[in-house]
């Protein structure tokens, strides 16, 4: 190294993609920038000490009350794209997880809604979150 490198500030989270066994998926308002109203995963940053997957359980049921052992969910992958984040660099570890049709959630935390969409039928999302979104309904087709 010459002394004159740069390094970015990396941040690391986590994301849940929630299916179930009739083709929908769960997804929340965000009620913060950037990206607010629109639609997004439930996720978010991964605490000091934590696993990704162990955050994925966390703020599933933080955000929309669904609430799942961290083992109980599926690694999809890891989604780093540089510009995948308006606020700077984020590394995103995504989990997928399948439940019964009619499972109950309820928005909280940073979610100001929480629904359940058909996965046919998805509105504009928040992020990469539909490149996400394909990737779990792939990795689970296999």
């Amino acid at each position: 190294m010459t002394g004159t490198e740069t390094f970015e500030t990396i941040r690391y989270t986590a994301d849940v993609v929630v299916t179930t066994t009739d083709a929908r998926v769960l997804l929340i308002e965000r009620g913060w920038a950037p990206f607010k109203g629109q639609w997004a995963l439930p996720g978010g940053h991964v605490d000091p000490g934590e696993t990704s997957r162990a955050a994925a359980a966390r703020e599933l049921a933080e955000e929309a009350g669904v609430h799942a052992a961290p083992e109980e969910l599926d690694q999809v992958g890891t989604f780093d794209e540089p510009d995948r984040d308006p606020r700077g660099r984020y590394v995103t570890v995504a989990y997928h997880l399948e439940v019964v049709s009619g499972t109950p959630i309820e928005a909280g935390d940073d979610a100001t809604n929480a629904r359940w969409w058909p996965l046919n039928a998805l509105p504009e999302l928040a992020f990469d979150h539909a490149d996400i979104i394909r990737a779990a309904i792939a990795a689970s087709d296999r």
